[in-house]
């Protein structure tokens, strides 16, 4: 999972960029980078770390251009320790290509062979994000002509990725003396929005980035999302062309856990309300717990803050139960679902929440939280609950079990990891020291996310039905993934 963002304007963007970076923080925390383009010439700093600590008066000085990119990454490919695989990566044939990337492909080893056999590019990581920066660089230089680069020859291109690769990618990339170029899968799985503003001089500026909250943080009006398939492209005079770049024979599904789990709660992602799904996540998982246990004998309703607090609030309101803050969180800890390893990940919950024993003591405490994944971080909240005094600890999860890996860009990658893979909901309480384990039905999921809007009728879920919507993931493309998981 990454956050990214790209921005045409009529002004030097280092530092907008910059500022776009620190809203889309929660999206990955391994490694940022920044590059923009001045005329024809490039400008890249990346390092790992979060973005605060990364950038110096100096780096942001040598950013130099009013039309730039930025990345935040969390590893799902490759490793989280290298600065050679922090975002964005370069080329420099033809054009001089830079590109950013929120994704994951799964056809790694097909492009991999391809790429280094027919169509004789060299690969100096293990990233699936230089694999997609050589695909569209080879495939530019198939489309364009010998004098100019157009709009067509750049469609034309991103046409040919898309039939070339499978998985998820939501794509931004600086193109040497020309422009801005941002794309999208054809199931738009991982999430992409434009946005527009009107400079001084009247000129046109625009942003496309992985949430809402970059473009109104940053005074732009929402135009729409990058639709699955299409591709914009910006030259540096600031006028936008698109074309619808896939065949149309995709189901456009967004990413659940999107809603679930990742995009900060006051971001509107493909046309939904983060904030709104996740209140009617909580009203049907209320229903799912009356269904276990009388609403009578829950004596609190307390969230996992931050994401599942809106959960959590309409859980409380419609049990009729009081809802109490009984966690204290330290901000200055990062999340630990997307923290690299189960130990960092252990360690991390102790000092990222407090129990406040006033909340707990000889209460029945109904504690929400977003999605049980691993159950390394439910196990230890419950444990500080019962150390907090709590009598009866319910533990509910707004989002159904996760029980197969995620390959679209979340790093949950093999089966034994998942708490939910092969056992019973008794046999996870159990493991999470629960009285009672209640979990959201995937129909539940789905209605509260797809409700009021009919732009898409299902969600990517493959990780709670283990039904792939794109094509390369079988059983042994699985196993593989498995036998060679390294983050």
């Amino acid at each position: 999972m990454c956050g990214i963002v790209g921005i045409v304007a009529s002004e030097p963007v280092n530092q907008q960029i910059y500022d776009s970076l620190l809203l889309l923080q929660h999206r990955g925390q391994d490694s940022t980078g920044i590059a923009t383009v001045d005329g024809s010439s490039l400008h890249i700093v990346k390092t790992k770390g979060q973005v605060r600590e990364s950038y110096r008066t100096r780096d942001m000085r040598s950013l130099l251009g009013n039309i730039g990119l930025g990345h935040v990454r969390y590893a799902t490919r490759g490793s989280a320790a290298t600065e050679q695989e922090a975002q964005p990566f370069y080329v420099n044939a033809p054009y001089g290509i830079i590109l950013v990337h929120n994704g994951n492909l799964v056809n790694t080893r097909e492009l991999t062979a391809a790429l280094r056999g027919v169509d004789r590019r060299h690969l100096n990581t293990d990233s699936d994000t230089e694999l997609l920066l050589n695909v569209l660089a080879n495939e530019l230089q198939k489309t364009a002509s010998e004098e100019e680069l157009t709009a067509d020859a750049v469609f034309d291109a991103v046409s040919i990725v898309h039939k070339r690769v499978e998985g998820s990618y939501a794509t931004i990339a600086l193109i040497a003396g020309y422009g801005l170029l941002a794309f999208r899968d054809p199931h738009g799985i991982r999430p992409l929005i434009l946005g527009r503003r009107t400079a001084e001089n009247g000129q046109d500026e625009w942003v496309v980035a992985s949430e809402s909250l970059v473009l109104e943080s940053g005074g732009f009006e929402i135009v729409r999302d990058v639709e699955p398939g299409e591709a914009i492209f910006i030259d540096q005079q600031s006028k936008l062309q698109s074309r619808q770049c896939a065949d149309g024979t995709a189901e456009y599904a967004p990413c659940a856990f999107e809603y679930v789990y990742l995009s900060r709660p006051d971001s509107v992602v493909n046309g939904i309300s983060v904030y709104d799904a996740r209140l009617r996540l909580g009203d049907k998982l209320a229903e799912e717990i009356a269904r276990h246990i009388d609403p009578s004998e829950i004596d609190v309703v307390m969230p996992i803050p931050d994401s599942a607090r809106p959960s959590a609030m309409q859980v409380a309101r419609k049990l009729g139960v009081e809802y109490r803050e009984g966690f204290f969180k330290n901000r200055y800890v990062g999340r630990t679902f997307i923290m690299p390893g189960q130990a960092l990940r252990k360690k991390s919950v102790r000092q990222k929440l407090h129990a406040m024993e006033v909340e707990f003591e000889g209460k029945t405490v109904c504690i929400v939280d977003d999605s049980i994944v691993r159950g390394t971080t439910s196990k230890e909240i419950v444990d500080m609950a019962r150390a907090a005094g709590a009598a009866r600890v319910i533990f509910a999860s707004a989002a159904p079990p996760v029980v197969w890996p995620h390959v679209y860009g979340i790093n949950i990658s093999t089966r034994d990891e998942l708490i939910a893979h092969g056992r019973t909901y008794e046999e996870i309480a159990e493991f999470i020291g629960a009285d009672l384990l209640v979990y959201q039905t995937v129909e539940g999921m789905n209605e509260a996310i797809l409700e009021g809007q009919d732009r898409f009728t299902t969600l990517e879920q493959a990780c709670f039905t283990g039904n792939y919507i794109t094509g390369g993931v079988t059983a042994e493309y699985l196993d593989w993934l498995e036998a060679n998981q390294t983050s």
